[in-house]
Parts: C-alpha cells; sequence; structure tokens
C-alpha cells in the first residue's frame, strides 16, 4: 500500500511529523496544538481517526504539548521508554497525566504497531531520555534522528539502514557563533548532548551516502541561528563535492519550522 510522509512542524516552537498508509498512521511527537494537528491532516485530506499510535523521542516541550491530550482525552497509545513517560510524567507542560494510553517501550528492541516494524534508539541530548525511531514497511525503512548532540555508532547504525531520512540541521555553526544567543545557550546548543549543526549533518550524509537512500529531510532547524535553504545549500554542496548529485542521486528537503510540508508519497 502507498506511504505517506509529512511534517505538520518542524524547530525549536514544536515538532510533530505523520508516517501512515491509506489505513493507519502515526505520529511521531507532538509538540504542537491539537487544533492545528487536526486542522493541518483535514488540510491534507488525511483522516485523524486513522491516528493509531503516536511515538514521542522526548520530554521537551516542543515535543510533547499535546501528547497528554492525545492519549488520555483521545485514547491513542503513547509509545515511548520508561524514561521519557517519567520526563513527560514531571512536565508542567503536560496537563493531563498519561495512564491508560502509556505504553513502555525499550530501546533496541523491535516492536509492531500494525504493519510498521518499529526500534526505538539511544540518541543524545539533554533531555531526561531520548531517543530516535527506525521504522520498517515494506521496502520502506525511515529514519527519525532529531535533537541529537552528535552522531553515536548507534545513530549512525540506524541512519545509514535508512531509504528515507528525516536528520537534524538545527544550527550554522556561523551564525550561532555570532549570533545573539547568550554564551551558556551557544555552548549548550553546540555541546555533544545538545543540536547537530548544518556541517555535521552534512559531512555524515557525505561520508556514508548509500545510493539506497532516495530521500533526505532536513529537520528542527533553528529560528535564530539557521534558515531552510542556508542548510539545504550546505548539504547540497557537500553531497556535491563526494559525486552525489541532489535532485538525480537522492531528494533533498529542508523542512519548514512553522509550515507544514507537502505530503510526499511513495509505492
Amino acid at each position: 500500500m502507498k506511504l505517506s510522509f509529512l511534517s505538520l512542524a518542524s524547530g525549536s516552537s514544536g515538532n510533530c511529523y505523520y508516517l501512515g498508509t491509506p489505513e493507519f498512521g502515526v505520529l511521531i511527537d507532538a509538540g504542537i496544538g491539537i487544533r492545528t494537528i487536526k486542522k493541518v491532516l483535514k488540510d491534507k485530506a488525511i483522516n485523524f481517526s486513522k491516528i493509531v499510535a503516536v511515538l514521542i523521542t522526548h520530554d521537551h516541550a516542543d515535543h510533547i504539548k499535546t501528547v497528554g491530550y492525545l492519549g488520555e482525552k483521545l485514547c491513542i497509545p503513547v509509545y515511548s521508554t520508561e524514561g521519557v513517560h517519567e520526563g513527560i510524567e514531571k512536565s508542567r507542560y503536560v496537563e493531563e497525566t498519561l495512564i491508560g494510553s502509556r505504553k513502555i517501550i525499550e530501546k533496541e528492541v523491535p516492536f509492531m504497531i500494525r504493519d510498521f516494524k518499529i526500534t526505538a534508539f539511544e540518541v543524545p541530548h539533554d533531555s531526561t531520555d531520548n531517543v530516535g525511531y527506525h521504522i520498517e514497511y515494506e521496502n520502506h525503512k525511515f529514519t527519525f534522528a532529531t535533537d541529537v548532540g552528535h552522531i553515536t555508532d548507534t545513530v549512525s547504525k540506524y541512519m545509514c539502514l535508512a531509504t528515507d531520512l528525516i536528520i537534524e540541521a538545527n544550527y550554522d555553526e556561523e551564525m550561532l557563533k555570532f549570533g545573539t544567543y547568550p554564551a551558556f545557550l551557544k555552548e549548550r546548543v553546540a555541546s555533544p548532548t545538545g543540536h547537530l549543526s548544518n556541517r555535521e549533518a552534512a559531512e555524515f550524509i557525505a561520508t556514508h551516502y548509500d545510493p539506497k537512500l532516495k530521500n533526505i529531510w532536513l529537520c528542527h532547524l533553528s529560528r535564530d541561528n539557521n534558515h531552510p535553504e542556508l542548510a539545504y545549500k550546505t548539504i547540497d554542496i557537500r553531497l556535491f563535492e563526494e559525486g552525489i548529485r541532489v535532485g538525480k542521486d537522492v531528494a533533498l528537503v529542508a523542512l519548514k519550522r512553522t509550515t507544514p510540508s507537502d505530503i510526499f508519497e511513495f509505492e
């Protein structure tokens, strides 16, 4: 069956992605309002009632804003590690306590949601706990790697498995260095438990490219230290240096922070 991917929002103001078939779908993170989620899905002709699960990467506000409502008000199962669930329970940004909807998963232990085989994997970030997701469906292998402080062997393993990669390109190093952030925040962003820069994402993709990789989406771009054109160009130029042609060998899209993407459909 046809597979569809959509970014509803991708940035420090809120993150939410959709992956689904004509029969069911899942949300990855829920850091935007429920009205926005429902409106975007309706505008894209995706039936909200087909959402069967929410996968949460970590407990920062821009990833969990609506998780309580989705889980306890709408009875949609919420999947994440025990550590992430503990962080959600303590978060002042989530009003509802997840009880019946709380689903505990373990890192690198695959589980099934309908026809999706899903594996959570460790990602370094300064949250209570943090994971990426590798989702397999027929011949598609989607890897979601957002809020990546640095690329570990584990993160690399799952990104290298991907036919479709959602990878963080949070900041441009020069923009961060000379920008308005206070010193402590600059250090936090650039730290091994902070975020991934355009250069780091570009270097990884260029040096680990495999022809099976068909699509790259750059996610979680900073409002103050990046912009989509710059992120795109940084990756494009670095790939070209390795003889990899964007638009021919691989598709590349820089996701916008608050504007939904197009729907990407795959047979």
